[in-house]
C-alpha cells in the first residue's frame, strides 16, 4: 500500500464525526493491506511509530521539509524501513546523517504525504483514530468479535501486533495473547465523578482507596528478576531500584502488581508530582538521585500470583490476594463500606494527608485493562476560578474549523495585565464551540497558523483540581485538570479573579497538595 492511501484515510478521519463511518473506513483500509504492512500501518493510524522515536528533535524534523514530489511513489514498507534506518544511526555525525536521511525520504513524498509523515513524527496526528476505534475496525476487517480484539490488545499492550495476527489468522490467532510476566498490560483507568453519594446511591459495599498523584507503575517479578513499567508500558526498572527491592522482599515467587510510585517528604506527606517524575527516565546517577528523592511504592491490585492469572476475578478477591502478599505499609489505604458518612470521612482524611481524593471500585469488577469504565471511579475536590480568554487554537478532528483550545489568564491587579495560567479544550459543548468561534474572531487582534489572539474581554468559569508550580507559564503556576464550565456573561474582565487570588489558593493549599 502506498503511504498516500494512509495519508488520505487520516485526513478523512479527521473531518468525520460518525464513529460508525470511521470504523468502516479504517476496516476497509486494513483489509487492503498486505500481511507485512498491517503492523506498521496500524501503528501509524493510531499515531505511533512501531520502533519508537527516530532520534531527531521537533525543530530538526520541521526543518527537514523540502519541495514535495508531485507523484506518489512511497509505500508503507519503504517508509518503515527508512525510518528504522534513520533511528539506527549511531556515533559521530549521527544527528547529521539522521536529518539528511529524513530530508531524502521527504523529498520522495507528495505534499499530502509530507504533511502526514511530519504529523506522525511530531506526535501530532490527531485524527480521531484512537485505539478503541482501531480495535473495532480490526475486528470488522477480520470478521471477529470486537471484545476478543480488545482483550488481546489489553494483554499484549500492542494493538498493531494483535491486528497483524487477527488479519492473518482470524480469531484463532488471538489465543496466543495471554498475560505474560514482563509483558506489561495496559492499566485499568477510572472515570471522574463528583462525590461518594453518587457512587453509593447505585452500589452496596464499595472499596474506597486514597487517590495518590504519583506515577502509575506495574511491577512484575519472576523469582529474583523484577521489572517495573509505567502506565505507558515503558520499562523504568533501572531508574527505581527501591521498587525492585520492595518487590524482591515480598513472599511470592511470581507476581504482577499495580500501584503508584510516589515521593514523600520526611513528614510522610506527598511531594509535588513533578518531584516524583524527576526519578523516571534517568539511567545515570540513579543512586545520587535516590538519596535526594527517595521513592515509595503503594500497591492496590494483584493481577497474577504464583501461576494464577487474576484479571478475570472480582476486585474483592484480588484485594484479598494483595493483602496476603503485600504488607500494609506498601498498600494504598482502603475502606470498604456502603455508608456515606464513613466514605465522606475517609475522603476528608485523604485530603488532610495531602492526597488528591479517593478511588471508588466495584467489588465485583474484573481488571479491564486499558478501559475507562464505570467500575473504577475517581472522586476529587473541584474548585473554580473565573478567568479571561487570551487566545484560542484551531481545533482538529470533529472540532476542525472551530476555535477550541483556550488560553486562560488571571488579571494582575498591580500591572493591570492578564497573566496566562494554562490552556484547556475540555468541557466545551458543540454549542459553546460555535458561539466562542464567532465571538473570539470578532475580538481577534492577531493570529498565526494555529492560534487566534483576542482582546481580553470574555470570562469563563474554569473548574480544576490543583494548582502546581510551572516554568511554562508567566504566572509561575498552572491549572491542573482544567475544564470549562460556562461562559460568565454576567462578568467583564475586570471582575475576573486576580493573580493574587490564584496565588493565595496555591499558598493555602485549598485544592489539596499534589502528590
Amino acid at each position: 500500500m502506498q503511504i498516500q492511501q494512509l495519508a488520505r484515510v487520516s485526513t478523512t478521519l479527521a473531518s468525520t464525526r460518525s464513529r460508525l463511518k470511521k470504523t468502516a473506513m479504517l476496516a476497509e483500509c486494513l483489509a487492503d493491506l498486505g500481511p507485512d504492512e498491517v503492523h506498521t500501518a496500524t501503528s501509524y493510524l493510531t499515531g505511533r511509530l512501531p520502533h519508537g522515536r527516530i532520534g531527531i528533535g521537533p525543530a530538526a524534523i520541521r526543518a527537514a521539509t523540502v519541495e514535495p514530489n508531485g507523484r506518489s511513489t512511497l509505500t508503507v514498507t519503504e517508509v518503515d524501513a527508512a525510518l528504522r534506518t534513520i533511528a539506527a544511526h549511531r556515533g559521530a555525525g549521527a544527528q547529521t546523517r539522521r536529518t539528511q536521511s529524513l530530508r531524502d525520504l521527504l523529498a520522495r513524498a507528495t505534499a499530502e504525504e509530507q504533511h502526514f509523515l511530519l504529523k506522525l513524527l511530531l506526535g501530532e496526528l490527531r485524527q480521531g483514530a484512537l485505539e478503541g476505534l482501531v480495535s473495532d475496525a480490526v475486528a470488522r476487517a477480520a470478521c471477529i468479535d470486537a471484545a476478543a480484539v480488545r482483550r488481546a490488545a489489553m494483554l499484549s499492550g500492542d494493538l498493531a501486533a494483535v491486528a497483524a495476527r487477527a488479519l492473518s489468522d482470524g480469531r484463532a490467532g488471538l489465543d496466543d495473547f495471554s498475560l505474560q510476566l514482563f509483558r506489561p498490560l495496559q492499566p485499568m483507568l477510572a472515570q471522574p465523578i463528583d462525590g461518594a453519594d453518587e457512587v453509593l446511591a447505585n452500589r452496596g459495599d464499595t472499596a474506597f482507596e486514597y487517590k495518590l498523584d504519583g506515577a502509575r507503575v506495574q511491577v512484575h517479578r519472576d523469582g529474583r528478576q523484577v521489572r517495573v513499567f509505567t502506565r505507558h508500558l515503558n520499562d523504568v526498572t533501572a531508574a527505581v531500584p527501591e521498587i525492585v527491592e520492595a518487590a524482591l522482599a515480598l513472599p511470592a515467587d511470581r507476581v504482577v502488581l499495580d500501584g503508584e510510585a510516589i515521593a514523600l517528604g520526611r513528614d510522610g506527606r506527598p511531594l509535588p508530582f513533578q518531584v516524583t517524575l524527576k526519578r523516571f527516565g534517568r539511567r545515570q546517577k540513579v543512586a545520587e538521585l535516590r538519596d535526594k528523592i527517595p521513592l515509595s511504592v503503594r500497591l492496590f491490585d494483584c493481577l497474577h500470583l504464583d501461576g494464577e492469572d487474576l484479571i478475570d476475578v472480582g476486585y474483592r478477591e484480588r484485594m484479598q490476594r494483595l493483602d496476603a502478599t503485600v504488607g500494609e505499609p506498601m498498600r494504598v489505604p482502603r475502606l470498604v463500606t456502603s455508608q456515606r458518612a464513613r466514605a465522606a470521612e475517609f475522603l476528608r482524611q485523604a485530603i488532610a494527608a495531602g492526597h488528591e481524593g479517593l478511588m471508588a471500585k466495584a467489588l465485583q469488577s474484573s481488571y479491564q485493562a486499558g478501559s475507562r469504565g464505570a467500575d473504577w471511579l475517581k472522586i476529587k475536590p473541584v474548585h473554580t476560578l473565573d478567568l479571561v480568554v487570551l487566545a484560542a487554537e484551531w481545533g482538529s478532528g470533529r472540532r476542525h474549523g472551530r476555535l477550541s483550545n483556550l488560553h486562560l489568564g488571571a488579571r494582575d491587579a498591580q500591572s493591570g495585565e492578564f497573566v496566562m495560567l494554562g490552556k484547556t479544550f475540555k468541557g466545551l459543548t458543540d454549542t459553546m464551540l460555535e458561539w466562542q468561534t464567532h465571538n473570539l474572531l470578532a475580538r481577534a487582534i492577531d493570529q498565526d497558523e494555529q492560534t487566534v489572539y483576542v482582546r481580553p474581554e470574555l470570562v469563563v468559569e474554569v473548574a480544576f483540581n490543583e494548582l502546581q508550580r510551572s516554568k511554562q507559564y508567566p504566572a509561575g503556576l498552572a491549572l491542573r485538570f482544567a475544564r470549562i464550565k460556562r461562559y460568565r456573561d454576567d462578568k467583564n474582565a475586570l471582575a475576573a479573579d486576580t493573580l493574587d487570588t490564584v496565588r493565595r489558593l496555591h499558598e493555602t493549599g485549598l485544592q489539596g497538595l499534589v502528590g
